[in-house]
């Protein structure tokens, strides 16, 4: 009698632990995130281990990839978006990873045209080139259609930081920025594009004074529902001519029902 009670409870206990382990697996169909590997050993499986060694190696290389200013440019033609290219006073990407503060600054203002009172973007290769490649344009196809007033020709900005866009913005007499600027690639997400809104940008702004939207990518939230919230943050912003902490993001939601 005991050894069969000890069978059943050994049984049991398999039997929690296969359970257990089959929802964990489960969880890998709704997220990228590096969950119920197994283990080999102390360590990972070697499939694990070189998945995560190819998702780092991609990361790197999103960093210190250059992003294609004509490429671009020509997309945002066929857009018909006009646009100029600048650069920050990082002379290099080396000089920009190592000097932020070089890459907040517009390498030379006479560049940009005067334009006061218009709505500017500013697009950035910041820390992922590739994800300002894939997202930019068709972000801003959707968002500049529908906003009124005057826009200003879209700044491509090479070696720029997030602050770049207050520079700019300043020099040009811009009544907001809105800045695309590639993000810190995750291991499991190396195209993530992220837009910064500031109301009158001029030197000195700090990331109080901005909204961010972040994620952009096919993945994360995609450009079109990007697109929404942006152009209700602008509005939002125009109507209470501020932004940051003091701008809220009360974008009414919608939700779709589905017929099962």
């Amino acid at each position: 009698m005991t050894i069969k009670s000890r069978g059943a409870g050994v049984s049991e206990q398999l039997s929690c632990t296969d359970t257990a382990s089959a929802r964990w697996t489960d969880l890998r169909q709704f997220t990228p995130a590096r969950v119920a590997l197994g283990r080999a050993g102390n360590g990972l499986p070697t499939a694990a281990h070189l998945a995560f060694q190819a998702a780092h190696a991609a990361a790197r290389d999103a960093v210190h990839a250059c992003l294609d200013i004509g490429a671009l440019q020509a997309e945002l033609q066929d857009a018909g978006l006009a646009s100029i290219a600048v650069r920050s006073e990082a002379p290099d990407r080396r000089s920009y990873l190592l000097r932020p503060d070089l890459g907040r600054r517009l390498s030379d203002p006479a560049v940009v045209p005067s334009m006061p009172g218009a709505m500017l973007f500013v697009v950035c290769d910041g820390l992922s080139a590739i994800a300002v490649q894939r997202h930019a344009v068709p972000l801003l196809r959707q968002v500049v259609a529908r906003l009124p007033g005057p826009i200003a020709p879209i700044i491509v900005a090479e070696q720029g930081r997030v602050a770049l866009g207050d520079d700019i913005g300043e020099a040009m007499g811009a009544e907001a920025v809105a800045v695309l600027i590639g993000e810190r690639p995750g291991l499991s997400a190396p195209d993530g594009l992220g837009v910064y809104l500031t109301w009158q940008p001029r030197r000195g702004r700090t990331d109080a004074e901005r909204n961010c939207i972040s994620n952009i990518r096919l993945e994360g939230l995609p450009p079109e529902a990007a697109a929404d919230k942006l152009v209700w943050l602008i509005n939002a912003m125009r109507r209470l001519r501020l932004t940051g902490v003091l701008l809220k993001d009360e974008q009414p939601t919608t939700r779709q029902v589905r017929e099962v």
